[in-house]
């Protein structure tokens, strides 16, 4: 019966190959790459394979069996034709994202830009009413400029010294009451400052004057006062004229100067500049109709021709918070009060608010302040709506970044967030927040209102402005950075390190070579490195998307130098020339890494730029300078082979003297070539003085050293009388100055020395044996 079945399907199947070869003959069955389901059905009923005198099917069986998946059980020969097995894609790992502090939650959050890459981006600029400092500054500029005029104005009235003399100690009486009021301890301190400053001053003219001093004395002494005292007497001078100056020019003049003077350090401190830079006074009509705005939404208020903010109005409707930044800063009135500065509502005034929270939009100008016309009377900007109205004007309703110092978050940024979303009636006018952190100098807050400052100018005498950018590339930029001594030496050693880097692999790329001898095979020690590069390369990159990171990225950077520094140097102790390629590489990320820091200018593709004026003026000299130091190596080979002294003590002077003073360091290396490195001429010359400072060192000690190796042994205790009385007959103490007995335990420790210096005697006289 099974051998019956068996029958009957083979013939069923014969039949079927029949047929389906029929059909087939006049069919293609190529099209396509995928098996209908007619297909599917036809080749399961199939038991076997056809043969080849059916060549219709067959072609078709294995073009479908080719197609469908292998199933268990078959073998290559069932397999048909053969295709490219099933591909996928590789896991990869998570791609780091931009995340940055922001002060509106007070948490790192990834970064997402409004509009694709287009990032709009307003920064709080500086009150340009004095010299730019390494810090921020407080408003205080109408005062100031008022101020300056005044003082102006005074010393062109040329007062006599008695004159002068009396108007400080009439000034000087309102500053001590303000001086005793005073409570905060900075404040507290510059004030003492001044006046210690001014008493010092005093008291050399008043002895002048009282003893009728001749004029060239009294009027040396006068102006010291004068230079001394310019800030009390300036502030008197402001409460006793200060409301008479009504000429809005007065006001632009001082601004107009020091902006010049900022946007000079700017660039020399290689900031690059906005795309839009916008000025106060240029946008008062914007800053009219902003108010405007915001007291046709309905939360303004005039009162008595200022304009006001209603904060309760603004806080109650769902769709706003008032205090976005500090919130539990509101109440504050010491924190209000600072934020306005010394031009805000007087105690008289306080009845024109609503509430103590409220700030003003506009404010009607008393006697004495610059003024501009307004539905509401003339009167001036608040100082909050300013930043609102212009940054409002080209950024419109949204921005992604809004950036100033940690002191403007309230009441300045808070206020100014409050009156844009009441004026734009959304709930985000500024996305994220970014503070910077405050600058000190030796622990107290930079700030030119107290008088503890540096301006851009006097620290870029110091130093470079690479290096100021690498003090502060070394610090996180939200946190508080010292300005100090220590903060700039750790700046330039880190400067130093990476341009000794610079200058090493740009010898070695000096090496003469073919085309094809750039391409080194790589042995362990090169693939380890590499390894180390693209490690590197990744932590840096991590680092600048954790908050930009840049003091963790500069860390990377110096790791992936040391590591390179200690592959050439085993190249080198192996009298073997390091690869030249992936030494390139690195040079030429961690220059694109400077350069995006701001801490390199200039199109060279690896280190520090030397020269200047956009001159190349590295690739200019080293040419003459290389075909100098061959020559030199060649002098030395003949001088040493027939030991001309002479000879190499003149190549010794042109290394260590005559180069240094041309910004040109030479490098002897025992089996290779001479380096030739340009290096700007001071660190030279600081160098060479370090070399002859360890030097003389080193000979001073060798001197000690050899005074007390030719001190014999029965001496060296006979001259301490007043410490030994007694001694045996090898110089060897017995007994204290007193006359005692030496205990065993000193005299062990005596016995100690005493062998010690016995060493180095027999060692002299061996010395002077050998004629050494």
């Amino acid at each position: 019966a099974h051998g019956d079945t068996d029958t009957h399907a083979q013939s069923d199947d014969t039949l079927r190959v029949e047929a389906l070869n029929e059909y087939l003959s006049s069919r293609s069955y190529l099209a396509g790459y995928e098996p209908s389901q007619t297909d599917a059905e036809a080749f399961a009923l199939l038991c076997r394979p056809p043969t080849e005198r059916h060549v219709h099917v067959l072609r078709w069986y294995k073009h479908i069996a080719a197609l469908k998946p292998q199933t268990n059980g078959q073998t290559p020969e069932s397999k048909g034709k053969r295709v490219q097995p099933p591909w996928s894609p590789p896991e990869g790992t998570d791609v780091s994202k931009l995340c940055l502090y922001n002060s509106l939650t007070r948490t790192k959050e990834v970064f997402v830009p409004q509009k694709g890459n287009r990032v709009l981006w307003y920064c709080c600029g500086p009150t340009v009413y004095d010299a730019s400092h390494m810090g921020h500054c407080a408003p205080a500029i109408i005062k100031r400029a008022r101020q300056n005029y005044l003082l102006e104005q005074y010393g062109e009235k040329k007062p006599s010294p008695s004159q002068i003399l009396q108007d400080v100690l009439t000034a000087r009486t309102p500053f001590k009451a303000k001086l005793a009021e005073t409570t905060d301890p900075d404040k507290k301190q510059m004030l003492e400052r001044l006046d210690a400053a001014v008493d010092a001053a005093l008291g050399p003219l008043q002895v002048a004057v009282q003893s009728s001093a001749a004029g060239d004395t009294l009027q040396n002494q006068a102006q010291v006062l004068l230079e001394e005292a310019k800030d009390l007497l300036s502030d008197w001078l402001d409460s006793q004229f200060g409301s008479q100056v009504t000429e809005n020019s007065i006001f632009s003049l001082l601004p107009k100067y020091w902006e010049g003077e900022y946007h000079k350090d700017m660039e020399a401190l290689n900031v690059l500049p906005p795309d839009v830079l916008t000025r106060v006074s240029e946008y008062v009509p914007e800053i009219v109709e902003f108010v405007k705005g915001i007291v046709d939404n309905g939360y303004g208020y005039e009162s008595n021709g200022s304009v006001y903010f209603d904060t309760a109005k603004f806080d109650s409707c769902p769709a706003h918070s008032y205090a976005k930044l500090v919130p539990e800063a509101v109440g504050d009135q010491k924190a209000l009060q600072e934020g306005e500065g010394d031009l805000s509502i007087s105690a008289d005034r306080l009845s024109e608010k609503r509430s103590q929270n409220d700030f003003a939009l506009w404010k009607a100008s008393k006697p004495g302040e610059p003024s501009w016309d307004s539905p509401w009377g003339k009167g001036r900007p608040g100082w909050h709506i300013e930043c609102s109205a212009m940054a409002g004007s080209i950024l419109g309703e949204s921005m992604d970044i809004h950036g100033g110092g940690f002191d403007l978050r309230f009441p300045h940024h808070d206020n100014e967030l409050a009156q844009s979303e009441a004026y734009f009636e959304n709930d985000h006018w500024v996305r994220y927040f970014l503070h910077a952190g405050h600058l000190t100098i030796a622990g107290c807050k930079m700030s030119k209102s107290l008088k503890n400052f540096i301006t851009i100018k006097d620290a870029l005498a110091k130093h470079t402005a690479r290096q100021l950018r690498l003090a502060f590339l070394m610090h996180s930029w939200k946190d508080t950075l010292d300005y100090s001594n220590n903060t700039m030496e750790s700046a330039i050693q880190f400067e130093r390190f990476i341009n000794e880097f610079f200058l090493n692999v740009k010898d070695i790329l000096r090496s003469p070579t073919d085309i094809t001898g750039q391409f080194e095979k790589w042995e362990a020690e090169e693939i380890e490195l590499n390894k180390s590069f693209y490690e590197k390369k990744t932590s840096v990159h991590e680092a600048l998307c954790d908050n930009i990171d840049t003091r963790s990225a500069l860390e990377e950077m110096r790791a992936l130098v040391g590591q390179s520094n200690t592959y050439m140097a085993a190249r080198r102790s192996a009298k073997l020339l390091p690869n030249r390629m992936l030494l390139q590489s690195i040079a030429l990320y961690l220059t694109e890494m400077l350069k995006t820091f701001g801490a390199i200018e200039g199109s060279e593709p690896i280190g520090f730029p030397v020269g200047g004026n956009g001159q190349n003026l590295e690739s200019t000299v080293i040419p003459y300078l290389s075909v100098l130091s061959d020559f030199r190596e060649d002098v030395r080979k003949i001088a040493r082979e027939e030991k001309v002294t002479e000879l190499l003590r003149l190549c010794d002077e042109l290394r260590d003297n005559t180069l240094p003073e041309l910004g040109v360091r030479l490098e002897d290396r025992d089996g290779l070539p001479t380096s030739v490195k340009l290096v700007d001429k001071e660190t030279l010359l600081k160098e060479r003085e370090e070399k002859k400072k360890v030097i003389s060192e080193s000979i001073c000690i060798a001197m000690a050293k050899l005074a007390k190796m030719k001190v014999k042994p029965i001496e060296m205790f006979r001259s301490e009388t007043d410490k030994y009385s007694n001694f045996d007959e090898t110089g060897f103490p017995t007994h204290d100055a007193e006359g005692k007995e030496l205990s065993k335990g000193l005299a062990k420790k005596l016995r100690k020395l005493y062998e010690a210096q016995e060493k180095l005697y027999n060692e002299y006289l061996q010395s002077t044996q050998n004629g050494s």
